[in-house]
């Protein structure tokens, strides 16, 4: 295991490289979507129409975060069950995305997709959203504003910590971490 830090415009090049066990500290723009948006862009891919932002190379942080309060640039941002966007991930996959932070495990076709585009899925912490909040330096919202905290916000943030938790190479750290237990048990 190893740690990197890493600009989000690296990811493309380096996501093939992370493995299960790395951390990673993320400086520069990650997305927020969770299954509303996620749904709309499919919806914007199957009619042809122009995305949100640029999926190649891309970072989305499955997350809905607060209103921010008084001096703050965002309320708390902790992530969002990642299971919930595992019918839409294959094809964002498909179309470029080469991160996916949340929490939870997914499932094989997300793993698979993973595999074919050289992607990761990242962990951040459930129930540090505060905490997460200190690395987001700015947000906007640029689409599906409807959907009130599941927007579609750009987030520029520095020093935002994850665990890969499955690569592209088929490192889970869910099975192996079960299979280590029942090893020791």
């Amino acid at each position: 295991m190893a740690h990197y830090d890493l600009k989000t415009e690296e990811l493309k090049e380096m996501a093939p490289r992370l493995r299960a066990g790395d951390t990673v500290s993320l400086t520069g723009i990650v997305y927020t979507a969770r299954d509303a948006a996620h749904k709309k862009i499919v919806a914007a891919m199957d009619a042809g129409e122009k995305l949100p932002f640029d999926l190649d190379g891309a970072a989305i942080y499955y997350a809905g975060p607060t209103p921010a309060k008084p001096g703050q640039v965002i309320g708390s941002v902790g992530p969002t069950t990642s299971g919930r966007m595992d019918p839409f991930a294959p094809r964002l996959l498909d179309a470029g995305l080469s991160c996916m932070i949340g929490k939870g495990v997914r499932n094989q076709n997300v793993q698979d997709a993973m595999e074919r585009n050289g992607a990761v899925y990242m962990v951040a912490i459930g129930g540090a959203g505060a905490a997460k909040a200190a690395s987001i330096k700015k947000v906007e919202v640029i689409a599906y504003d409807e959907l009130g905290c599941e927007s579609v916000k750009r987030l520029t943030v520095e020093n935002f910590s994850a665990i890969v938790s499955q690569d592209s190479a088929g490192g889970n750290l869910y099975t192996e971490g079960v299979a280590k237990y029942k090893k020791q048990a």
